[in-house]
């Protein structure tokens, strides 16, 4: 088929960046980075961690402590809490703050409070491209700087955060390599090599795929909870890639996809990432006194393993990453597992139960009043208690109105929720949703920038010119989630407050 017998293709929409988006993005940078390093290093239990970060920066200290050669780092040879049993990256990412401010709050917190910083900013930039608007990008910026979740888990010393940024880089990669692939069947469209194929045109190397691939890698080498990301990214893009050739109407769209795109997208998307997790244990390999080091040749390791042929240091390797994953089977409800902040996934698609990181009860304050310091992993309701009405929105205009600007953050939330309500047994709490939030809040500036569009207008008595309904009801919406933040903001910095301002705020028995 030649292009002359094709149904004409307009061209992909490219993407203009103005003086607004420097101007947006660069307010938005300075309100996110403000309102991370803030009364930073407050919250402590007497100078010393809070909370799970007395598992991990302790893990980090060793690491700095430990090392003698800058690439390949120390090992988490800490044994006050028994296995380590997480991946080693974000720990070595502590360890960078720790190494240059030493065993401190400022230390142990720098890293991530910058790695929130840059999260609030790979939202806006994913917003951008998404809507090819600087005011649906403004949009996303106040949202994500005005939530809760993003902003308490930028500020402790745990390793949510970085794997947050990593998901969420990964999916503007995979956004920039869907709008480039467009872009380059287009111009085989029109240089007639669409068709020359039944399969398609090859569409080149895709190095935006690629780099989506390294940014996978480093979510799974902090958290196991990266495999999610590569199964569900990884059927995204060949998804993607089909419906392109579909678009084009290419003579054998599947076919072409499974020989041109999948391989390809195997490589980047799986191979590349478990090389990279695998890389991240080059400490672990190159310690001799690393934990089951030599469990093979000390009896730890039993023969009938599977891998007990293997060599050594592989098999011992193997061993570890057996007894993290029975303890991590062992974390379930019904075998005897509890703990008070314990939620289940579908509470977090309404943040009805948040996770008390710092508390400081009775202390004296004016009048011989009695207060207190808290600090929650909280939701901001104006935000979370839409979570649901905007994915089911998202959906409907995905499926029945053909707008595929939705397609990655529904994608990207699928997979930070649908997994875990199958393991719904496990021992769960509200920190393992925090990467969901940024595709909710993609989510949300897509559907304001569709409500603002609306025609319909209104008369205000004193302003001549009428007031469109869309545009009014998204400012009210963004002012409502600003005073959210303010009024919420005692249990983000944990200021000082009386028992009855407590009290007020906090509205729902189970955020207590």
């Amino acid at each position: 088929m030649s292009r002359g017998h094709s149904p004409s293709i307009a061209e992909p929409l490219r993407f203009q960046w103005t003086g607004t988006d420097t101007i947006t993005f660069a307010i938005i940078a300075v309100l996110a980075f403000i309102s991370r390093f803030i009364k930073l290093t407050d919250a402590t239990d007497n100078g010393t961690p809070v909370f799970d970060e007395k598992h991990y920066v302790p893990q980090a200290w060793d690491i700095v402590t430990s090392a003698t050669n800058p690439i390949i780092g120390g090992i988490e040879s800490n044994p006050a809490y028994g296995l380590v049993v997480h991946p080693p990256l974000a720990k070595q990412l502590l360890a960078i703050g720790e190494s240059f401010f030493g065993y401190t709050p400022l230390g142990w917190r720098v890293v991530t409070a910058l790695f929130s910083t840059m999260t609030i900013l790979a939202i806006v930039a994913i917003a951008r491209r998404l809507s090819h608007s600087p005011v649906v990008a403004a949009f996303a910026g106040i949202l994500a700087l005005s939530d809760g979740v993003l902003l308490v888990a930028g500020r402790f010393g745990m390793l949510d955060i970085f794997l947050c940024l990593f998901v969420v880089l990964a999916a503007y990669c995979l956004v920039r390599d869907y709008q480039q692939m467009r872009q380059r069947m287009y111009r085989a469209y029109m240089d007639d090599k669409v068709y020359t194929s039944p399969y398609g045109p090859r569409l080149g190397y895709r190095w935006w795929r690629f780099t989506a691939g390294v940014f996978l890698g480093l979510a799974l080498a902090v958290k196991w909870s990266g495999l999610y990301y590569m199964a569900f990214f990884g059927i995204m893009t060949v998804a993607l890639d089909l419906m392109l050739r579909h678009q084009y109407r290419v003579e054998k769209p599947l076919l072409g996809t499974l020989l041109r795109d999948c391989i390809p997208a195997f490589a980047s998307i799986v191979i590349l990432p478990v090389a990279l997790y695998v890389w991240s244990w080059r400490a672990w390999f190159a310690d001799e006194t690393s934990v089951y080091r030599h469990a093979k040749a000390n009896g730890t390791l039993k023969p009938e393993k599977w891998y007990y042929n293997l060599p050594d240091s592989v098999a011992n390797w193997f061993y570890y990453h057996d007894s993290v994953l029975k303890f991590h089977a062992s974390l379930t409800s019904s075998s005897g597992h509890s703990h008070p902040w314990d939620s289940k996934p579908w509470s977090w698609l309404v943040a009805s139960r948040p996770v008390l990181y710092y508390s400081q009860t009775g202390q004296a304050c004016g009048d011989g009043e009695t207060c207190r310091r808290m600090i929650y992993l909280f939701g901001a309701p104006a935000i979370w208690w839409l979570t649901v009405p905007v994915v089911l929105w998202g959906l409907w205009s995905l499926v029945i109105r053909r707008d595929r600007r939705f397609f990655v953050p529904l994608v990207g939330f699928a997979a930070s929720f649908i997994p875990w309500l199958i393991a719904y047994d496990r021992q769960m709490y509200f920190f393992y949703a925090i990467p969901l939030v940024p595709f909710t809040i993609i989510l949300l500036a897509l559907t304001l920038g569709q409500i603002a569009q609306t025609s319909s207008t209104f008369k205000v008595p004193g302003i001549a010119s009428p007031v469109k309904v869309g545009t009014a009801v998204v400012l009210v919406y963004l002012g409502l989630v600003i005073v959210g933040f303010f009024y919420f903001n005692p249990i983000y910095y944990g200021t000082l407050m009386t028992e009855d301002h407590y009290n007020s705020i906090m509205w729902l028995r189970s955020w207590r």
